[in-house]
């Protein structure tokens, strides 16, 4: 019975309603134990750790380029519209957002499992199981209001925060309920809430790495607190988290000519999950030119991670140990937040220090630290190896946003296709992508100014 409940959630739902506005037939949902929401939980091939919200900012943010063939020959029009930034009015084109649709229907079932959860009282045996029933639950909800936050909502700035639309907060499993667009800040209160909650519940480490733990609640508050451009914050996050387990791969053991050479669950990983489109598929992709070339031959980055070919160069290098992308959470995104916040503090010896930490065990033996001689000089050179060690992992759109607004580190992105340059300006409103409009005709929510 538990199998068919698990298989059946994510399929149970009207095709006619919106996902703000569906209603799960609750004869075919059945839990009752903390040990069936758990399975629940850990169906990641159905709801959870699959997928996540982020492929169609990882489709804009530059780091690679198609030829018009490919371009082309892509299913999705959603996908040819976020390779250059398209139009509101063309970006869909009778599609439903892949991203919006697949965050939601997780969000509907973290809260299937936050409602029945509540419901079971747990005796002293059951209660580490329970919480971690309802840290995972809490964990999931918010790891996908982020993800999706970054892609349909403006960067959070706190002086406009307020002001701003944010998400539907979908916090019920009464999905009859409606439910509007929340302000931005809102939106990251509920984020932050959900996900220090989640710490607090979670054990220090997961039995599998498709749960989350409390260590990876540390690190996704790191990385929200690092976007809000809260410095502070994504320190003593980042810290705390690595105090628990700081542990680097040496690339050096890793076999550069394997098709996939990062194991899965490999030791830096803190919280496995994936996304894919059919744009990233390496006989179509081709890294940008000049972010390969920034990787010396002593590298071991550049042959770990990609592939040269007869038309420049592929990606091979996921932590997912295969085709998909990784968009979980990692150790060495740990260390390249925390290099970045002290460098923003003015710390250049220390940040340059933990950096090198880092880079030590990326590089052929003999590798020689990098110095600073101020903060500044030490921020250039962290962001520097930020975007090459976290390429294609799902986090270079947020950079972008945030970056953007720094005259030091904004960038326009340019691409072209059959003779046409296309180009995406620092700070430009199509920072945001657009709601599809199946969406918004169903759920009445606004569309986003683009």
């Amino acid at each position: 019975m538990l199998c068919c409940m698990v298989f059946l959630l994510p399929g149970i739902v009207s095709c006619r309603k919106g996902w703000l506005d569906e209603q799960p037939d609750k004869r075919l949902v059945v839990p009752k134990s903390i040990g069936d929401y758990q399975a629940l939980l850990d169906n990641t091939s159905q709801i959870f750790n699959f997928f996540q919200s982020c492929g169609l900012g990882e489709i804009a943010a530059g780091d690679f380029y198609v030829l018009y063939s490919s371009w082309q020959a892509l299913y999705a029009n959603q996908e040819r519209m976020a390779y250059i930034w398209g139009e509101t009015a063309e970006f869909y084109n009778g599609e439903k957002s892949s991203d919006w649709e697949s965050g939601y229907k997780r969000v509907l079932s973290a809260n299937i499992v936050l409602d029945g959860i509540e419901k079971i009282r747990p005796d002293i045996t059951q209660q580490e199981e329970w919480n971690q029933v309802k840290g995972s639950a809490l964990f999931f909800r918010s790891f996908d209001f982020f993800s999706m936050a970054q892609e349909y909502c403006n960067a959070y700035v706190p002086a406009t925060a307020a002001s701003m639309p944010g998400l539907p907060l979908r916090l019920e499993y009464d999905v009859e309920l409606k439910v509007g667009r929340s302000t931005l800040e809102q939106t990251y209160e509920r984020i932050i809430a959900d996900t220090r909650l989640s710490a607090n519940l979670l054990g220090t480490k997961p039995g599998y790495k498709t749960r989350p733990s409390k260590q990876a609640a540390f690190g996704l508050l790191a990385r929200i607190y690092l976007v809000m451009e809260d410095y502070r914050q994504a320190a003593l996050y980042a810290d705390s988290a690595l105090q628990i387990q700081s542990g680097l791969l040496k690339f050096s053991s890793l076999r550069a000519g394997s098709a996939f050479p990062f194991p899965r669950f490999n030791e830096e990983v803190l919280f496995h999950n994936t996304f894919s489109y059919g744009i990233f598929n390496a006989s179509r992709l081709l890294v940008e030119p000049a972010l390969y070339a920034s990787y010396t031959d002593k590298d071991l980055r550049k042959s770990l991670y990609f592939n040269e070919n007869a038309k420049g160069a592929s990606y091979k290098g996921s932590y997912s140990g295969d085709r998909t992308l990784f968009g979980g959470l990692a150790i060495d995104e740990l260390y390249l937040i925390r290099a970045e916040c002290l460098a923003r503090k003015g710390e250049g010896v220390t940040a340059m220090d933990v950096l090198n930490a880092l880079l030590v065990t990326r590089f052929k033996e003999g590798y020689k630290p990098l110095k600073a001689k101020n903060g500044a000089e030490a921020l250039a050179l962290v962001l520097a190896e930020r975007r090459k060690e976290l390429v294609f992992r799902g986090i270079r759109w947020s950079d972008l946003r945030r970056l953007n607004r720094d005259d030091r580190f904004k960038v326009t992105l340019k691409r072209e296709l059959n003779g046409k340059t296309y180009i995406l300006p620092p700070g430009d409103k199509k920072y945001v992508f657009p709601i599809d409009e199946i969406e918004l005709k169903l759920s009445g929510i606004a569309q986003n100014e683009r």
